[in-house]
């Protein structure tokens, strides 16, 4: 039970459906249209488009998504909505071109966006209103203004040098040469032009004609290999989740090429602990997570690809044994003496929501540019900014995640769903780029060990460890846990910014009541009716 006598936040609670978002604008979208009588997945297209337009440092048309999506809270449904490396990038066209690495704002980094095609393709299968009605709200925002709020102005400023390289990125969104500040009001009207079109044409009006036109050729213009005929062939699938089991609860992702197996992989390692005999900000907690997470990751950036072009042990991964054989590297008496490196670059943008239904449809719901603002390359009449997602691949020769033709790059953007008794009782999800697969640790453990409401859950103090280097600790640790993880052999150093975002809804089922949550960390909320 929270002190009411100092800054905080309640959870939301509602009967006839129930939004979480980082952005209230957004909330408020999905609201609107539940009260319009339209479903889940309905809801949570429209307040991602809005978010598309008032949070640009985090998501985007020009990004990618990942879905799960349990209709009347039974099977869970899951869709990856990541988009391909162009047709003509081999490993041996960068060899020969001498270029030894994928920089996040080379037009390399940009692989075939992902996202428009899944919203149509979620909302043709499972949606009940028309794309074009649920842009709407999108729409009026780029095209009449949106305030600038504050967490999204303090991303904004910290992205001013990544904005001013492309001049077309620059003149949108640099207005007179400055971010925009807090309170001052932002229009976008060539992507509202975009979205208009997209709400005419569906799809094809994003992946062909005068738009995809526009991106393609922007970026062959910077060197890009991108392709009319990689636009025409992007097209997301519907995949099978991948599962564990976790103190009475079954924990779904979306497989690889994402990383929730990463979060699966953590849970199975502390299941073999007694999480709930440790106090949860005790340094002991702390160092558990920290060790399951770089044992975790390093099989993450070692193994993990697209499944549709390398083998990827999923089942291996997933195995006791394989939990039990990393669960034995890791002592209570200090860290371990090697931990794996990792390749990938760092990043920590993205937008994650989720929304329940009257009928209790939920879904869980993520959508990336990956870095801020992704590459800050945008298209020069539609106005797209376009994801830097590329710049996960990795160009050494034989390693899974490789750059190819047609590839998905490792994603770390994730969305994650509950279950109990095979019938589903949380859509959640953290952001925060590779925090993102210990942040689902994190907030589950807060909730199943510890017994935390949604939003304690959310709200506790957070710690990321990198694969190499210190421990980012938030200012909300104690001081006695910090000086316990050095005792223990961990580096520490303050994190640049708050260490991710999230957002999740408990359904109870006996009650018929609907509990949801949202992170501080960011300038969303939770809306229920």
């Amino acid at each position: 039970m929270r002190n009411f006598e100092l800054p905080g936040r309640s959870p939301m609670h509602g009967m006839n459906g129930m939004a979480a978002t980082s952005h209230p604008l957004a909330t408020l979208a999905a609201i609107n249209v539940l009260q319009g009588g339209g479903n889940a997945i309905d809801a949570a297209v429209a307040a991602c488009a809005v978010q598309c337009v008032v949070e640009p440092a985090s998501t985007g048309i020009g990004g990618d998504c990942f879905v799960l999506y349990a209709p009347a809270g039974g099977n869970v449904i899951a869709f990856n909505g990541s988009g391909r490396a162009p047709a003509l990038a081999t490993p041996e066209w960068y060899a020969e071109k001498g270029i030894t690495e994928i920089e996040r704002t080379s037009p390399h980094a940009v692989t075939v966006p992902g996202a428009v095609d899944a919203w149509a393709r979620l909302i043709e299968d499972h949606g009940t209103m028309n794309l074009g009605a649920l842009l709407r709200p999108a729409i009026a925002f780029a095209r009449d203004g949106f305030p600038i709020s504050s967490r999204v102005a303090h991303d904004w400023v910290a992205n001013v040098d990544h904005l001013s390289h492309d001049p077309g990125t620059a003149g949108k969104y640099l207005p007179g040469g400055h971010p925009p500040a807090v309170g001052s009001v932002l229009r976008l009207p060539a992507l509202a032009a975009t979205l208009e079109r997209i709400a005419e044409h569906g799809r094809a009006g994003f992946y062909a004609g005068p738009v995809a036109e526009d991106i393609v050729s922007h970026l062959n213009t910077l060197g890009g290999l991108q392709s009319m005929d990689d636009f025409a062939a992007a097209k997301g699938e519907y995949v099978e989740p991948i599962h564990t089991d976790y103190g009475g609860y079954t924990v779904h992702e979306c497989p690889p090429n994402g990383q929730g197996i990463a979060a699966l992989e953590m849970l199975n390692i502390l299941a073999g602990f007694d999480l709930a005999a440790l106090d949860p900000l005790s340094a002991e907690r702390l160092h558990l997570e920290i060790e399951a997470k770089r044992l975790a990751y390093g099989d993450r950036d070692s193994l993990i690809a697209d499944p549709a072009q390398v083998p990827v042990p999923v089942d291996h991964l997933l195995s006791q044994d394989h939990a039990t054989a990393l669960r034995s590297r890791i002592s209570f008496e200090s860290t371990m003496e090697t931990v794996p490196p990792s390749l990938l670059p760092a990043h920590a943008d993205t937008i994650y929501l989720c929304v329940v239904d009257r009928d209790n449809n939920a879904v869980s719901f993520i959508n990336s540019l990956f870095n801020g603002f992704g590459t800050g390359l945008s298209s020069p009449e539609s106005g797209v900014l376009l994801q830097n997602r590329g710049y996960g691949f990795v160009l050494e020769a034989g390693h899974p995640n490789c750059i190819a033709p047609n590839k998905r790059p490792l994603h770390t953007i994730i969305p994650g769903m509950l279950a109990k008794n095979g019938r589903t009782v949380m859509p959640f999800g953290v952001m925060g780029g590779h925090y993102q697969a210990m942040g689902h640790t994190h907030f589950l453990t807060n909730v199943i060990d510890y017994g935390l409401d949604l939003q304690e859950a959310i709200d506790l103090p957070r710690v990321f460890a990198p694969q190499q280097g210190p421990v980012e600790v938030e200012s909300g640790v104690p001081h006695a846990t910090v000086e316990g993880l050095r005792r223990l052999g961990h580096e520490t150093t303050t994190p640049a910014k708050p260490i991710g975002g999230g957002q999740a809804i408990w359904i109870d089922w006996d009650k018929g009541v609907l509990t949801g949550a949202s992170d501080p960390r960011k300038d969303g909320c939770a809306l229920g009716i």
